[in-house]
């Protein structure tokens, strides 16, 4: 389900843990999905500011296939979705 909203999502897409925690933080994200096979010190961080700025969290099987549903030929552990 995951997967089919961030590759219809044609701008406004953030790429990336750090980005996504900065967008978090700067109030454009307006949901995330993070990668289950992601490395879970670095998604947790994520997972938690998302929690505390009540920004909704989705999560996917595979960090590959996410960043194959952004258009990257690289995984990505984090994707945030701008308003």
């Amino acid at each position: 389900m995951s997967y089919e909203k961030v590759a219809q999502v044609k701008t406004g897409l953030i790429i990336g843990t750090k980005q996504t925690l900065k967008a978090i933080k700067n109030g454009e994200a307006v949901e995330v999905i993070i990668a289950d096979d992601a490395d879970q010190h670095i998604t947790s961080k994520v997972s938690r500011l998302a929690k505390e700025y009540n920004v909704p969290c989705q999560r996917v099987d595979s960090k590959k296939k996410l960043g194959q549903a952004c258009g990257i030929d690289v995984g990505t552990a984090a994707v945030a979705i701008k308003q």
